[in-house]
């Protein structure tokens, strides 16, 4: 909450946020089974973002590969994710998602 106020948005390293709140090294590959990025207390950070965020008058958006993952779409949409900053050959598939929500 006290960065939203002197910020213009929040943009969401979801690769980042995940390897960090979970302390997992995403380069190794025997901690892969720990880098949940479904984990609820990463939904929770995305959730209280968000929130923070649009209480500001900020958007926020991700950007990472979260951000394609077709299984989230509807619960960033209800967490109020402003933006989801995709590669290229991810925008028609969530954009179909996105229709249909």
């Amino acid at each position: 909450d006290e960065l939203a106020k002197v910020v213009d948005f929040f943009s969401i390293g979801t690769n980042d946020l995940t390897q960090y709140t979970l302390a997992v090294d995403r380069q190794n590959p025997s901690l892969e089974e720990f880098g949940d990025t479904h984990h609820p207390a990463i939904m929770r950070l995305l959730r209280m973002i968000a929130e923070n965020a649009h209480k500001a008058g900020i958007w926020c958006g991700i950007c990472g590969e979260l951000g394609a993952d077709l299984s989230l779409t509807d619960t960033f949409l209800r967490l109020g994710i402003d933006e989801l900053s995709v590669s290229p050959t991810s925008v028609l598939p969530l954009r179909n998602v996105i229709r249909n929500h």
